[in-house]
């Protein structure tokens, strides 16, 4: 596959995606011809109850799966019909995931969490820096560079999604997902995770925040409402 090449390019361009699942004999339309631009750098909400299609535009973006019409352009290059193999590849080169649950190891410490995405690119033969170094400086810029041999089990809910954070950093991505990450979290700890994202953006990161909370939604700087698989309005602030 051909690397991503365009670096005066958007970060994302959709045009007309489109998802449909056939479900025995009824056929969902989960997304319905949507289309934007998110520049380098930006702070875009996805938002939208449920079924109203940002999960599945989560997972397109994403490269978890691809969709029935349209293109998607990451970076430049066209991910739309990538192969699993191909698309597994994008993610770990190009893309940082934040979810709800954390998905951490509880049997790996910190460090090691966050080092796992370098491992995964290293068998596909791309040489790395030291591995823990990288990790650890990832850490260190989500404020738990003292909490590197912690396994999950010993951290709080707010701690465990700034490994989760670090996680998605390490690996210096286009584009970070976000995917409802205060969603396990109290209000203060999830405001603390907020400013943290808030301070990611500052200093030039790419952030898709998907959220059905619309005070979550309000810290990025520009809102898509999704229902019934469309754009329906969009906010700028």
């Amino acid at each position: 596959m051909s690397e991503m090449r365009d670096a005066m390019a958007p970060v994302i361009a959709v045009e007309g995606l489109s998802k449909t699942y056939t479900m025995g004999s009824e056929v969902v339309e989960a997304l319905r011809g949507v289309s934007f631009v998110v520049a380098a750098g930006a702070y875009v909400a996805l938002m939208g109850r449920s079924g109203s299609g940002k999960s599945t535009l989560m997972h397109l973006l994403g490269c978890l799966d691809t969709p029935t019409n349209g293109r998607y352009w990451l970076n430049g290059a066209d991910v739309s019909g990538l192969s699993r193999r191909h698309r597994a590849e994008v993610r770990n080169r190009h893309i940082g995931f934040v979810f709800q649950s954390f998905n951490l190891l509880p049997r790996l410490s910190t460090l090691e969490n966050v080092m796992l995405p370098l491992q995964y690119r290293r068998h596909l033969h791309d040489a790395q820096p030291s591995e823990k170094e990288l990790a650890a400086m990832a850490l260190r810029q989500v404020g738990l560079g003292d909490r590197i041999g912690h396994k999950p089990t010993e951290l709080s809910g707010g701690q465990r999604q700034r490994v989760a954070i670090a996680r998605a950093l390490v690996t210096n991505p286009a584009l970070i997902l976000a995917d409802e990450p205060t969603g396990n979290l109290d209000s203060r700890t999830g405001a603390d995770i907020l400013d943290l994202l808030a301070a990611l953006h500052e200093n030039g990161r790419t952030i898709i925040l998907v959220t059905h909370d619309a005070q979550v939604a309000a810290h990025a700087d520009r809102i898509l409402h999704m229902k019934d698989g469309q754009i329906v309005d969009e906010v700028t602030g």
